[in-house]
């Protein structure tokens, strides 16, 4: 008998990690990342198969970026569209309401971002003072102009079908006997940019980082110029975080946002 994992948490949490689990794993037979699979749900609690934890190899490591890559090519109708089988009213990074659209509402990346992924964020924060909240909102507007607007990378459509809150700690390398599998776990997937999700894997680190990177690009060329477009996709995490933690995050946020501006 298969050991689980079982995880509570609120009724939106458990909501958006269930149907994203869901909808990411539609991607698996067409090569897409490995994704924790989802044995029952209830209403606050959900249970998955226990990962047994292993040591990725470089080579893990790029392949997981090539499924990855398939993942995001899986696509998504509409800029923040939610995952299948939800009310996207419930979407949920963090426990953080995340909006999400039932039908096509924003027109680009730059409007779905700046209104969808940064601003609710800012206007969450209450440890900003006046000024701190005003640049922020200014770096805002300055996304929303379409200014860092950039292709998706090569495998992909319009919009891509992201994790949504890819940092390092919602990979889990599973010892797969001849190999180590990087899994998917607790995602906000919906309707994205793919540099969002690679971007958000080097906040805190993920390992063997560029390896992933470049088994990525092996099979979807980034588009030219995304290294210097990092700080922006991670400026949704970090906003996130200043939101739930305040200190240097809100640091963080102020020095992206000056960045951005320039």
């Amino acid at each position: 008998m298969q050991q689980r994992f079982r995880k509570t948490g609120s009724r939106r949490a458990i909501s958006t990690e269930a149907a994203s689990l869901h909808w990411l794993a539609e991607a698996e037979p067409d090569g897409g990342a490995a994704v924790a699979e989802l044995v029952e749900v209830g209403d606050t609690w959900l249970e998955t198969v226990l990962l047994d934890p292993g040591a990725p190899s470089r080579e893990d490591a790029a392949e997981f970026g090539r499924r990855l890559a398939r993942t995001h090519a899986a696509g998504a109708s509409w800029w923040g569209e939610a995952p299948p089988g939800m009310d996207p009213a419930d979407l949920a990074t963090a426990n953080l309401p995340t909006p999400a659209a039932v039908e096509p509402v924003w027109d680009d990346f730059s409007s779905y971002y700046a209104e969808g992924r940064l601003r609710p964020y800012v206007d969450l924060a209450r440890s900003l003072d006046a000024d701190d909240r005003a640049l922020l909102h200014r770096a805002c507007d300055v996304v929303a102009t379409g200014r860092f607007d950039s292709p998706q990378p090569g495998l992909c459509g319009e919009v891509a079908r992201i994790h949504g809150d890819l940092w390092g700690g919602n990979v889990v390398w599973a010892d797969g006997g001849d190999r180590v599998v990087g899994t998917l776990i607790d995602p906000c997937a919906n309707g994205g940019h793919a540099e969002t999700d690679l971007a958000e894997l080097g906040l805190f680190g993920s390992s063997h980082l560029e390896a992933t990177l470049a088994g990525y690009a092996e099979v979807s060329p980034l588009a030219d110029g995304w290294r210097g477009r990092v700080r922006l996709h991670q400026f949704h995490m970090v906003l996130v975080h200043a939101v739930l933690f305040g200190g240097g995050y809100v640091g963080d946020a102020l020095r992206t946002a000056r960045d951005l501006l320039r």
